[in-house]
């Protein structure tokens, strides 16, 4: 049996637990200390030493440092990321353009051969297939370096044959923040061959082969590239006034400019045998006009990579522009149908196709800077200014077979124009810049100054290379030639073999002969 003081020694143990050493933390009060909540902690504690205690803040200290540096490197990885993804988006969007820009040599091709007589369809597709090839070799030797090289406010220099990898040479900033140098290069090469294939329609049905490729080769190596180096390449034009001479797309740089080359070859060759007669206007229609409407169809599209992909990056501008685009040459379409049918008494599908085009070539300019409301205005504009300019053309004896003149000369400069009036563009004031937002004349000043020295450049180069062509090769075929056709007497072969021509109806009746005039031609007769 357990005694009374062995007992009550033993309750004395159990009653009051050991002694254990207090450890006392700087800064914090006894009190404080002895609160039960800290029991956990200091039953930890009493495992330590103080100075492994004091380890703990330090090993604090060194995990944040070491993670905000890790986050800091980690957000730095991702920005290059982003930067890299975004500069091959636009990359790859600029590269999708140049194909539909491309692509729009099918429509030209279709659209002329549409608008003219059959026996001379080869002569046409050869034209507009040949003409990319020529300023693609003639822009990649020496256009691009005259347009986007340093040089001068004339005249770009520099990188010859596209041999610079340096994109400053060309007016670019380094990949990822600008576009890879052969992208920029083919979406531009696209628009130079626009240039050339505009004179094309123009000069069409009489033109020697061998005249047209040497003024291509002119105007896609040389005059375009001067012009354009104003505009787009850091030249003296971009930098007149608040904002520079505004030309987002083009409908000054390209469509006028092939239009003013088309005007002066029209001019310098003349009208077609039996065009203008007796004081007449004689209408020579067109053999197919089913690929001429599938020519259009195809420029349309086209024109989503001539105009969105004109803004060179992957932005949400692209949709806005595209829609701008649409807008306008859906609005040149109504129009021009409505004068047609109001004038001429009919709803002529040439004019249809062409009132769609003027209403493209005339948004150029502005696409990215009006409202909807101002781009459907500019194309119902542009519909009816079409019309009147085609009848304007005959009047004085300018023979364009397909209307290229009246579309992109005429219509290129009244979107340019347009860009003073209707432009929400703001100048480092933050104040609208056109006429219809109180801008005043100061930018549309701009605009029409641009029009005029780019299209007296145009007009004066032209004229000298016609006029060599003209006064060396002749630059006409021999009336023969075109009775005959120029699918027989420039390359030797026919596009629709078997098939009844005109000169098959002129040998066999008694209304002319090949060698004579074909003023008695019947008007049927034209095929």
């Amino acid at each position: 049996m357990m005694s009374r003081r062995t007992f009550e020694k033993t309750f004395d143990r159990k009653k009051s637990p050991p002694k254990t050493r207090q450890v006392d933390l700087p800064g914090v009060s006894p009190s404080f200390w002895d609160s039960p909540y800290f029991d956990p902690l200091k039953t930890i504690a009493r495992s330590f030493s103080p100075y492994w205690l004091a380890c703990i803040p330090l090993t604090a200290i060194i995990v944040v440092v070491w993670n905000t540096a890790a986050v800091a490197q980690s957000e730095a990885v991702d920005a290059d990321a982003v930067a890299q993804l975004q500069g091959t988006l636009n990359a790859i969007w600029v590269l999708i353009a140049a194909i539909l820009v491309i692509f729009m040599n099918a429509g030209f091709g279709m659209l002329e051969t549409g608008f003219c007589r059959q026996k001379n369809a080869v002569n046409i597709l050869s034209k507009n297939l040949i003409v990319f090839a020529l300023a693609t070799v003639a822009f990649w030797a020496i256009g691009f370096s005259f347009m986007f090289g340093a040089g001068t406010g004339f005249i770009g220099l520099g990188g010859f044959f596209l041999t610079s990898t340096d994109a400053a040479t060309y007016g670019l900033d380094p990949f990822p923040t600008g576009l890879p140098i052969s992208v920029f290069f083919l979406f531009q090469a696209a628009f130079a061959g626009t240039a050339a294939t505009i004179v094309s329609g123009a000069v069409a049905e009489r033109i020697r082969f061998i005249d047209f490729l040497v003024f291509s080769l002119l105007i896609t190596g040389i005059s375009y590239p001067i012009t354009g180096h104003w505009v787009w390449g850091g030249g003296w034009l971009g930098d007149i006034g608040e904002i520079g001479f505004s030309d987002f797309a083009g409908s000054t740089v390209v469509h006028s400019v092939g239009g003013w080359a088309a005007l002066m070859g029209a001019a310098f060759l003349g009208p077609r045998e039996g065009k203008y007669r007796d004081g007449q206007i004689n209408a020579i229609p067109g053999h197919n006009m089913s690929i001429a409407t599938l020519g259009c169809l195809i420029l349309w599209i086209g024109w989503f990579g001539f105009n969105p992909g004109s803004e060179l990056a992957a932005t949400e501008n692209v949709p806005y522009i595209a829609v701008t685009t649409n807008l306008a040459a859906a609005a040149g379409g109504i129009s021009a149908t409505i004068t047609s049918w109001l004038k001429d008494g009919k709803p002529d599908l040439s004019m249809i196709i062409n009132g769609i085009l003027a209403g493209l070539v005339a948004i150029t300019a502005p696409c990215n800077a009006v409202s909807y409301l101002s781009a459907v205005i500019i194309g119902l504009l542009a519909g009816i200014i079409v019309v009147f300019a085609v009848s304007f053309f005959d009047n004085i004896h300018i023979d364009d077979p397909v209307g290229a003149i009246s579309v992109h000369l005429v219509n290129g400069i009244w979107g340019t124009i347009a860009v003073g009036i209707f432009t929400f563009a703001e100048n480092d004031a933050g104040q609208r810049l056109g006429l219809i937002y109180g801008g005043g004349l100061g930018q549309l000043g701009v605009q029409l100054l641009g029009i005029l020295c780019v299209g007296g450049f145009t007009v004066v180069f032209s004229s000298i290379v016609w006029f060599a062509l003209k006064s060396t090769s002749g630059l006409r075929v021999h009336a023969e030639e075109e009775i005959h056709g120029l699918d027989i007497s420039e390359h030797g072969m026919e596009a629709y073999s078997g098939f009844v021509k005109e000169s098959d109806v002129l040998t066999s009746s008694s209304f002319g002969n090949v060698s004579g005039s074909t003023a008695d031609i019947p008007r049927g007769s034209e095929v």
